[in-house]
């Protein structure tokens, strides 16, 4: 989605029904909401959520939706430490029928051509990745082209894994603990495919600068390479 496509989508504000929360590990959530009818957007895209129900410093944070378009739910998953800000503490005490805004979707970051695809996750950045992975699952277009999953996680909590492990789609999910683990895959694939492949990076903004410098050291063009840093609000 270009850049005035996302301007108006930023106008586009909606209420969503909260139904519930759980627990994904032992500091991550998964909150989940009604979708409306003419609710709509690409695996990967994220929106503006807003705390409504009570006034907060800075309402108003970008996350990527978790769920994929072809499900029948809207989920935001976040990490949520033991000193969590304003938005996140609200975001706890959601009860089912409160609502949160949101405004979007927004961004380009899916998987949009018939090249060979390898998705970088790090940490709770595999949140775009479910949702992409679900509906190429839904859309049963696993065969098309080869998509790689290489997923780094130095806890091995490893989010989602069940639903990884399970897609049909012939994806290949590779799981790592260490950043010296995640470049010998990368080579291996940057050596099979050379340019000719999208590179999907999305987890906390130090990781997703520093493996896309590595990709670029090693001759891989920057227009190949698409990113979706996390903060932590």
């Amino acid at each position: 989605m270009g850049f005035f496509q996302d301007m108006i989508a930023v106008f586009k504000k909606r209420q969503l029904v909260f139904i519930e929360s759980y627990k994904e590990s032992d500091d991550v959530y998964t909150f989940v909401f009604e979708k409306e009818k003419n609710l709509t957007w690409k695996a990967g895209q994220h929106g503006l959520f807003s705390i409504t129900h009570k006034k907060v410093k800075n309402p108003t944070k970008p996350f990527t939706i978790a769920a994929a378009p072809s499900e029948n739910v809207l989920k935001l998953t976040m990490k949520i430490n033991d000193n969590p800000s304003d938005f996140k503490k609200e975001m706890l005490e959601l009860k089912q029928g409160m609502t949160i805004g949101m405004s979007g979707p927004l961004g380009s970051f899916n998987v949009n051509d018939d090249r060979p695809t390898v998705l970088i996750a790090g940490g709770i950045g595999i949140t775009p990745f479910r949702s992409i992975v679900k509906e190429i699952e839904a859309e049963g277009k696993g065969n098309k082209k080869p998509i790689h999953l290489l997923y780094m996680d130095s806890e091995k909590s490893y989010l989602f894994k069940d639903e990884l492990d399970a897609n049909n789609a012939s994806i290949s999910t590779t799981y790592l603990d260490s950043r010296d683990n995640l470049h010998q895959e990368i080579n291996k694939l940057a050596n099979l495919y050379q340019n000719n492949v999208q590179y999907l990076i999305a987890g906390p903004k130090s990781m997703v600068d520093s493996i896309s410098s590595y990709l670029q050291n090693n001759s891989i063009s920057k227009k190949n390479i698409k990113k979706d840093a996390f903060y932590g609000y």
